[in-house]
């Protein structure tokens, strides 16, 4: 109790007891860190797993994944095709059923591309490689319809200008548009009138193709029109006449009013018999050529 009740043996005896401590514990600590250093020392020295060690499901998964990608692509790729191959199917469709000619010249001059109608239009069995001056020959175009009026209003036209050189002018000068009419003759030298509407062909990024030519016969409507300017003429001449049949039928019966002579009244009456059954004759032949134009006009519509 004396040894408990001594504060300087009781101190002597906490140091040592915090010492003792305090030693356990450092060599706790160092031997936990001894064992960490250690089983890292042993991890680093295992070798790194190759690509060889890898499993086989990997390689398996991988070449799945680009099988179903090489299909994915096939099956595009045949998309794309096809879609292709019915624009063009479409395309060619369409052109082969219009009613008027198609004419495509590329950007060398040379038809590219033909429909049926316009091979049937201008008379050859095939264009394609032929240029503007082998189809058309020389056919010049009308000076006084050269363009649809309002379209050009500053252009100024020559009456010697050819087709061939108006489509050079818009594959060539940068003329957007020419809508022309002309005489054409065939091969077989057979005559047409022709309206041709040619078009330039650009690219996405702008470039010339081409030039496209809209060709519509119009050689039917074309004589009708000439045979009503033929009519006008015939008419102007006719009214002409049927005034000058008139004032003589008015002049013989004047005559004929104021005549007291019997046999000159007869002589008057005969000549306005006359002159009314000449008035006859050309009013009716004028009324059936009026009616078969007519009727050759509705059948050509």
């Amino acid at each position: 109790m004396r040894l408990v009740a001594n504060p300087i043996l009781l101190r002597a005896a906490l140091v040592l007891f915090c010492a003792t401590a305090a030693f356990l514990l450092g060599l706790f600590v160092i031997r936990r860190l001894r064992k960490n250093i250690a089983e890292e020392c042993d991890l680093s020295d295992e070798p790194t797993p190759s690509l060889d060690a890898l499993p086989i499901h990997i390689y398996n998964t991988v070449i799945q994944q680009l099988k179903q990608q090489k299909h994915e692509l096939q099956v595009q790729s045949k998309a794309e095709q096809h879609r292709a191959r019915t624009s063009e199917n479409f395309s060619q469709a369409v052109l082969s059923n219009l009613s008027c000619g198609v004419l495509v010249f590329g950007s060398s001059g040379l038809v590219k591309t033909a429909n049926p109608a316009a091979k049937a239009i201008l008379g050859f069995a095939s264009t394609t490689g032929m240029s503007a001056e082998d189809i058309f020959r020389g056919a010049a175009v009308h000076s006084s319809r050269l363009a649809t009026p309002g379209i050009f209003p500053d252009d100024t036209f020559d009456a010697s200008v050819r087709v061939a050189d108006e489509i050079h002018t818009v594959l060539h000068e940068g003329s957007k548009r020419r809508d022309i009419e002309a005489d054409y003759t065939g091969p077989a030298s057979e005559k047409r009138f022709l309206r041709i509407t040619v078009s330039r062909v650009p690219a996405v990024d702008g470039t010339l193709l081409g030039v496209a030519c809209l060709i519509n016969d119009l050689s039917e409507l074309e004589g009708i029109r000439r045979q009503q300017e033929l009519h006008g003429e015939i008419s102007a001449e006719m009214a002409l006449q049927l005034r000058t049949s008139l004032t003589t039928i008015s002049g013989f019966a004047q005559q004929l009013a104021n005549n007291r002579d019997p046999e000159l009244a007869t002589d008057l009456a005969a000549d306005i018999a006359q002159e009314a059954a000449q008035l006859d004759r050309t009013i009716g032949g004028f009324l059936t050529t009026k009616r078969a134009a007519s009727f050759a006009a509705g059948k050509a519509k």
